[in-house]
């Protein structure tokens, strides 16, 4: 579906390019405008993505690197949209938006194919949907923690120029730490399914994403019971945070990039 390729990268940039003189002018008008394209923009990337991973050449699902990884991004912004949409987190969307543009736009030019057949395995399914939503929802999570460091550090260098669009920091923790509680169970959820129906989960051509994922679970549990036992706040909540995704990224990604490189 390179049309619709075509046409959700035209959509994100004209979101981009609105999302700027939104933040910047305060225009309600330039936001609105800007939700509009990137609801086209997420529907031809919808689309588009649907026959990628379908293709009608072939039988099974082609879970190949770029496709899964623009499947992710498209998750994201579908939930930021939301966000975006009852006025918050608007800061948040020219990351997003930039992060799904690059990774459709290599999934769409650049030849990659991965064919598996997930209808012969449904628990393989479940394990696999899982896993992405494990892991988009904890990319929120770091990315408000971000957000989080981003608009601390204004403060503590009095550069933080107060408006209507900036949120309060305890609001931006709070949220950050029920979605990284979602984000967690949806893990564990991941790694349970995975004991029971990968029964190669430890081999070696997997052994990297299992101790790599078990690794990002703790990680996550210290932070969680740091926070709510110890009052961890700050610094160190973001670091747990983002070292938590950069951990899952590696599980996820990792062992498939090296292994199309050594291909």
């Amino acid at each position: 579906m390179p049309v619709f390729s075509l046409l959700a990268l035209v959509a994100y940039s004209v979101s981009l390019a609105l999302i700027i003189p939104g933040l910047l002018r305060k225009n309600s008008a330039w936001r609105r405008l800007a939700i509009l394209s990137a609801v086209i923009a997420l529907v031809c990337h919808a689309v588009a993505l649907e026959g990628r991973l379908f293709p009608d050449d072939s039988s099974g699902q082609n879970l190949s690197l770029l496709n899964v990884g623009s499947l992710v991004s498209l998750m994201i912004c579908t939930v930021m949209t939301i966000v975006a949409s009852k006025n918050r987190g608007w800061l948040l969307l020219p990351i997003v938006y930039a992060f799904a543009l690059i990774n459709l736009a290599f999934a769409t030019f650049v030849p990659n194919e991965y064919i598996t057949h997930l209808e012969t395995t449904p628990g393989m399914m479940v394990h696999i949907g899982l896993s992405l939503f494990s892991y988009a929802t904890l990319i929120i999570a770091a990315l408000y923690a971000l957000q989080l460091a981003w608009i601390d550090y204004l403060l503590k260098n009095k550069k933080l120029v107060f408006s209507a669009d900036m949120p309060p920091l305890m609001g931006i923790e709070r949220k950050m730490f029920h979605i990284t509680q979602v984000g967690v169970v949806l893990l564990t959820l991941t790694l349970c399914t995975g004991l029971f129906y990968l029964h190669n989960m430890f081999s070696m051509e997997n052994i990297d994403k299992a101790v790599l994922s078990i690794v990002a679970w703790f990680v996550y549990i210290i932070l969680l019971w740091g926070h709510y036992h110890e009052g961890w706040r700050g610094r160190r909540v973001v670091w747990f945070n983002v070292a938590g995704a950069a951990l899952l990224t590696l599980a996820y990604f990792g062992s498939r990039v090296i292994q199309q490189l050594a291909g």
